[in-house]
């Protein structure tokens, strides 16, 4: 049996003295996308942010537990916060890119990292643009300003930024929240084809994006996960009342 790219291992998260993760463990697998669902507030982003420890920026936070990723806890003393943070990417709620060139928001990472040492620049951005499924829309005029771009084409943009350092597992924090149904469809279709490559954790209120999408479905309650299994089940057969309430939109 293969071990999972990511383990959970009862997992507690501290806001100071307030509790906001309780517990959780869960098996991430390879070339999957697992997608977290579950009311405003009760836990997605900040199990997320876990993954990569973004949530190491708040001030007074602090992890128990175990995050392992290919079987290393992400939070030993000698884990290299910025590899970390490349090999496991975030792609935010609403896109960010910087107020820059197309060209030069997805070169940024690679020329931090010293990635482009090995490979020409100009190489490693075609690709992630294409990737991206965004090259074609962008590659007469690389120069032009990264915010002249749709909502949509921004997303996809900042998604070709994270591919661009190669990384091994992709975090999606509801990455379609802010877009229109088309651009949002562009989104999914683009997650399909790229689990092939990557591993996907994306967090979504949209429960339909949650069953069209993923592998695997995991539903927080409270800073809990109550149940994690196949997505097909989760939405069919769920094993607990409180996941059978929310997913027919009787709670939450």
């Amino acid at each position: 049996m293969t071990k999972p790219k990511m383990a959970v291992k009862e997992l507690d998260f501290f806001y100071g003295p307030v509790r906001a993760l309780s517990n959780v463990t869960l098996d991430i697998e390879s070339n999957q996308i697992t997608a977290l669902i579950g009311p405003s507030g009760c836990g997605k982003s900040t199990f997320l942010r876990c993954l990569n420890r973004m949530n190491d920026t708040i001030k007074g936070t602090r992890v128990e537990g175990r995050v392992l990723l290919d079987g290393q806890n992400v939070y030993d003393d000698d884990q290299d916060v910025v590899e970390l943070r490349r090999r496991v990417g975030l792609v935010f709620q609403k896109p960010n890119p910087f107020p820059q060139s197309v060209y030069d928001n997805v070169a940024f990472g690679p020329r931090s990292l010293g990635l482009n040492r090995d490979r020409r620049l100009d190489e490693i951005v075609e690709e992630a643009l294409r990737r991206a499924v965004l090259w074609k829309e962008v590659k007469e005029d690389l120069k032009q300003p990264a915010l002249s771009l749709s909502l949509g084409q921004q997303q996809r943009l900042c998604i070709a930024r994270t591919l661009a350092v190669r990384p091994e597992v992709i975090l999606m924090d509801e990455p379609c929240s802010a877009l229109d149904p088309i651009a949002t469809l562009k989104v999914e279709e683009l997650m399909q084809t790229l689990k092939a490559r990557y591993t996907i954790v994306i967090v979504t209120h949209n429960m339909q994006q949650a069953a069209r999408v993923s592998d695997r479905t995991g539903f927080f309650w409270l800073g809990e996960l109550i149940e994690y299994r196949s997505t097909e089940r989760i939405f069919t057969r769920p094993k607990h009342e409180l996941t059978q309430g929310y997913v027919m939109g009787r709670m939450g």
